[in-house]
């Protein structure tokens, strides 16, 4: 069992963590702004606090006494860069100072490779208000690269698609590398349900370490 701190755990993917984390035994404390409105996971095992993933004092505070952390939060009031840059250089000094070993972080598809060395959101024609908002992940991802330390952490992107809200866990998902992966023609849209799977289990085994790791059917 672990005691796992859920950063965003009020969000559709870190309410599906902190409750499949809860269905397998560990405790978990959901981190919200807001705990007046949070609609995620309760009971036995799960403590809901107020929390600022931006703030490294915020972050030692709520994560002393834990094992892993999760990064689910996001915000769209923020510019990406400014959030996501503001979120790693907290997360990477709270977690050192609370002694947190451990972070699993949900990435974005659109900055896995669609070719040797291009990334999605590099490709002719992409989306400019997509690309500001992957541009906000990336800043973060080179923050844990550069200033990560001792933080074993990895980063969970999911495929390059609005992920199916509704889909309950199938238990088909697989991690791969640091491209986008294939996907099976007419298959099924990949879960937030199984992206939670895919974040509790590299929770109980830890597979990847300070990479960014693509995950799908």
């Amino acid at each position: 069992m672990s005691r796992i701190v859920v950063f965003g755990a009020g969000g559709r993917a870190g309410a599906r963590v902190a409750g499949q984390a809860l269905e397998r035994g560990h405790e978990v404390t959901a981190v919200v702004r807001d705990p007046a409105r949070y609609a995620g996971p309760s009971g036995d095992g799960v403590r809901v606090v107020a929390g600022d993933v931006t703030d490294r004092e915020s972050v030692a505070a709520v994560a002393a006494g834990h094992d892993v952390a999760v990064q689910a939060s996001a915000r769209l009031d923020v510019p990406s860069a400014e959030f996501y840059t503001a979120a790693a250089r907290a997360l990477t000094g709270g977690l050192a100072a609370a002694g947190v070993p451990r972070l699993v972080a949900l990435g974005i598809g659109t900055l896995l490779e669609v070719a040797p060395g291009t990334r999605l959101v590099d490709t002719p024609g992409f989306p400019e208000d997509a690309r500001t908002f992957s541009l906000g992940h990336a800043a973060e991802l080179e923050v844990f690269r550069a200033e990560g330390g001792a933080l074993d952490w990895v980063v969970i992107a999911p495929p390059p698609v609005v992920l199916d809200d509704r889909a309950e866990r199938s238990g088909r998902h697989r991690f791969g590398g640091e491209q986008v992966m294939a996907a099976e023609e007419g298959g099924p849209v990949f879960s937030y349900a199984d992206l939670a799977a895919a974040v509790v289990a590299e929770i109980e085994d830890p597979r990847h370490h300070r990479v960014q790791v693509a995950v799908g059917y």
